[in-house]
């Protein structure tokens, strides 16, 4: 098990969403160029207090692209780094694929997708 690293763990995070993006349909990827993606520890505590749980892996805001142009904050995706390494348990690789998933559960919600069409999806 490799130490934890934010910078680290952010470039590879970073990493894998190119090479994912990479992959995506051509219609969908130039949907998603506007998407801002962040990287955080954790949800903070105003999080927490608006109801996302604390080991979230991941959060979508903003409109979806059934609500474009709704709405006064563009959309970005938050992927939190220690939650996501935490799943992983510290293995470099199984962190590498849990961003991977949570990147397209995120986008899932971008795209209007719900909980149970995700989990559909295999990615809930």
């Amino acid at each position: 098990m490799i130490s934890l690293d934010r910078f680290r763990l952010q470039q590879w995070a970073e990493e894998e969403i190119r090479r994912l993006r990479a992959t995506l349909p051509e219609a969908i990827a130039h949907r998603i160029g506007n998407l801002t993606v962040l990287f955080e520890e954790a949800p903070d505590s105003i999080r927490i207090s608006e109801g996302v749980e604390p080991d979230a892996l991941g959060l979508f805001e903003g409109p979806d692209l059934t609500e474009e142009g709704c709405g006064t904050l563009p959309p970005r995706m938050t992927l939190y780094l220690v939650n996501l390494w935490n799943e992983a348990d510290g293995n470099p690789c199984r962190f590498r694929e849990e961003v991977r998933r949570t990147f397209l559960h995120e986008l899932g919600h971008f795209l209007g997708l719900s909980e149970s069409a995700l989990a559909d999806r295999d990615l809930e």
